[in-house]
């Protein structure tokens, strides 16, 4: 048996002849670029997030630089968030010329780990980015009482985590900012590049639709420098098909991984293998079910690799340990937590479409290992 990562030609299949027909629509209209399309679906997310405002863009990393120049945070301005995260969360910090200040991670959730946050604030400190790591939320009420005390937004990268919940809160709707990605592997993925901002304040969300077409309020008229970064009518067209699925996609990947947790519980492992924690306050939408492997993880995965089964490490090297963030000055052991998931964690399939007949063959895999 094969078993993927992910599938996506499945999901295609299913949508097809609605998904076709969408961009068909925006060919017939020759509009391509923001437009109807685009607004629509910037309404519809909002009222999914549960917020006021939904302004699209090109990529979920032009999501959170648009995020990092709309609160105004420049060179020599600090932003605090996690290392343990994909690159474009670091990236977007240092583009705008702002520093990223990074704190370790809570082991069980992989997410910032709060009690660590106020100990890295400095007098250079603009903002707090929480990463929304894997499909579950940080822990963002001791967060949002952190920014409050000392005046500092929040801006959630909830690049994984469109649907997840915190308390009852939608992702997106709780701090000052969201930021979501559309990338095609994405819970609500486009047919390529495609990201969102969302935010309960008017005048912010204002500055965003300035900030990705080049700063400009008007055509041609330009109150400050910003970039191209438009979400574009096809990708538009093809999430708002999508969006309708995505709360029983949502469902299926929950009961994916209780099938997981359940047949892993079940299991006579010879090895220590962790399954994702779930914070009881959180709604956690599980873009990955990842596990923690303490001992022979990259053993495992080349095992799994023989017999057909996909799996991919989130992320093998944190941020504070890339080539391109020596300047720092942060060096390995810095932050032990983060370190470790990357030498112990790995993604096991997990979509909507899977079966339990492929569910049952990863674990039996699973359990074939000898270290």
């Amino acid at each position: 048996m094969k078993v993927p990562l992910l599938d996506l030609r499945a999901q295609h299949e299913s949508l097809r002849d609605e998904l076709m027909g969408a961009i068909a629509r925006v060919m017939d209209s020759q509009q391509f670029i923001l437009g109807p399309e685009v607004q629509a679906i910037e309404e519809e997310v909002a009222r999914y997030s549960q917020t006021k405002q939904a302004i699209g863009c090109a990529s979920g990393s032009d999501a959170v630089l648009l995020a990092v120049l709309a609160l105004g945070i420049t060179s020599g301005e600090e932003v605090i968030t996690s290392p343990f995260t994909f690159f474009a969360t670091g990236s977007a910090i240092a583009r705008a010329g702002a520093r990223p200040v990074f704190v370790d991670i809570d082991p069980r959730t992989y997410n910032l780990d709060v009690a660590r946050v106020e100990e890295a604030i400095t007098p250079r400190t603009r903002a707090i980015m929480p990463v929304h790591l894997y499909g579950q939320c940080a822990d963002m009420d001791p967060l949002l009482e952190i920014g409050d005390r000392h005046q500092l937004p929040i801006i959630e990268d909830a690049a994984q985590a469109l649907g997840s919940e915190d308390h009852g809160r939608r992702a997106g709707s709780i701090g000052r900012l969201g930021c979501f990605s559309f990338y095609p592997t994405k819970n609500l993925g486009g047919a390529g590049d495609g990201g969102m901002l969302t935010t309960g304040d008017r005048e912010l969300a204002d500055r965003l639709r300035r900030l990705r077409v080049h700063g400009a309020a008007n055509e041609y008229h330009h109150s400050e420098v910003g970039i191209n970064s438009r979400l574009d009518a096809l990708q538009a067209a093809v999430l708002r098909v999508k969006l309708k699925y995505l709360e029983s996609w949502s469902e299926e990947r929950r009961l994916k991984a209780a099938t997981y947790n359940q047949m892993l519980q079940d299991a006579e492992l010879e090895f220590e293998l962790v399954p994702p924690f779930i914070r009881p306050e959180a709604r956690h939408i599980f873009h990955q079910y990842v596990v923690r492997v303490p001992a022979h993880r990259d053993s495992m995965i080349r095992h799994l690799a023989r017999h057909g089964v996909g799996t991919k490490i989130y992320y093998p090297l944190p941020l504070h340990l890339q080539e391109c963030f020596e300047y720092l000055g942060y060096k390995e052991g810095a932050f032990p937590e983060a370190e470790r998931a990357a030498r112990e964690t790995v993604a096991l399939p997990c979509f909507p479409e899977l079966t339990e007949a492929q569910q049952r063959y990863v674990v039996d895999t699973i359990l074939g290992f000898q270290a």
